[in-house]
């Protein structure tokens, strides 16, 4: 079974996400025989390639160079990895926004049943993923002869960098397809590490009550402990920060080494994003919040109070 990879990059560095779809990969692979090759597609995106080509269990990279692809549109990238389907069994994405964006509609080209953010690889065609924002997992057979798979970069270690050899192949695809047009982007620029890849994350709820008091109150903790800064679904609606920060089911899942919840409740949909981090702090004055359910250290009390009390000791 050969396995097509869809790396993750901004046409500079390689993405986390794409080592953890690797892995994945590479289990498919194990139970099915064949190689891993990852599709690096992109505008002047030969870096990532070379960098791609270092993955461990990586037997060759194809790069797509082309401006059609520097934006990742689905409209121009799904045609592309339809094609390349010809020459591979399965197809594996990271679940990330781009992932989610482009394996639907690779699926539909190719009228297979996609299976979607899979926590394990079973056998060659068995797979586990959440169900219920991740309450209850569910094991799914797929019967398509091409597999189409988005995987939670969560579940997987990321595969290691630097020592793999792979071959670099130049390829071309279909181009634009004139069904869409980058615009622009709004990011946002930060020196703190990247929320999804980040070992530390101290995020902030509704109950900060305003922009001003979370940056005030969040940030300072943030930079004392190196963390990312994250925030639930109802400080996002209410504008306290932008909606890339948002931790959740409808936002992004993240599982670092410490989660640092201030002034968050413990919505399903939050804790969905969240619950698999190693250790979970909770700062709330509900002592009753579902928070506190899940988290390993919990504190009752005045996040106005203890949070400046607690970055003043670190």
């Amino acid at each position: 079974m050969s396995i097509l990879v869809l790396a993750e990059h901004d046409n500079q560095q390689l993405k986390d996400a794409t080592l953890a779809a690797v892995t994945a990969a590479g289990a498919l692979a194990s139970h099915a025989g064949g190689e891993v090759h990852i599709l690096v597609a992109g505008d002047s995106c030969r870096p990532v390639a070379e960098a791609a080509a270092k993955v461990e269990g990586v037997a060759k990279v194809l790069c797509a160079s082309d401006p059609a692809y520097g934006h990742a549109l689905p409209e121009n990238v799904a045609p592309l990895v339809a094609g390349l389907m010809a020459g591979y069994d399965a197809l594996v994405a990271p679940a990330t926004s781009r992932g989610k964006n482009i394996a639907p509609r690779v699926a539909a080209l190719l009228d297979v049943a996609q299976v979607s953010d899979i926590l394990s690889v079973e056998s060659a065609d068995t797979f586990t993923r959440p169900i219920y924002a991740g309450n209850a997992i569910a094991t799914v057979r797929s019967g398509d002869a091409k597999k189409v798979i988005t995987v939670r970069g969560t579940a997987f270690a990321k595969a290691a960098s630097g020592s793999g050899a792979a071959a670099v192949e130049e390829i071309s695809g279909p181009g634009d397809a004139a069904l869409s047009s980058f615009k622009g982007a709004e990011l946002t620029a930060s020196e703190r590490p990247e929320l999804t890849s980040a070992k530390i994350i101290v995020s902030g709820g509704r109950a900060l009550g305003s922009s001003e008091a979370f940056h005030s109150t969040i940030e300072p903790l943030a930079d004392k402990l190196g963390a990312a800064i994250g925030a639930s679904r109802a400080a996002v609606d209410a504008g306290y920060v932008p909606n890339d920060y948002q931790v959740g089911q409808t936002g992004k899942i993240v599982a670092p080494e410490l989660y640092v919840a201030v002034g968050i409740s413990g919505a399903i949909q939050h804790l969905a994003g969240m619950k698999d981090s190693k250790i979970i702090v909770a700062i709330n004055k509900d002592e009753e919040a579902p928070i506190f359910q899940v988290a390993d250290f919990g504190l009752v009390g005045d996040l106005f109070q203890v949070v400046p009390e607690l970055t003043a000791k670190l």
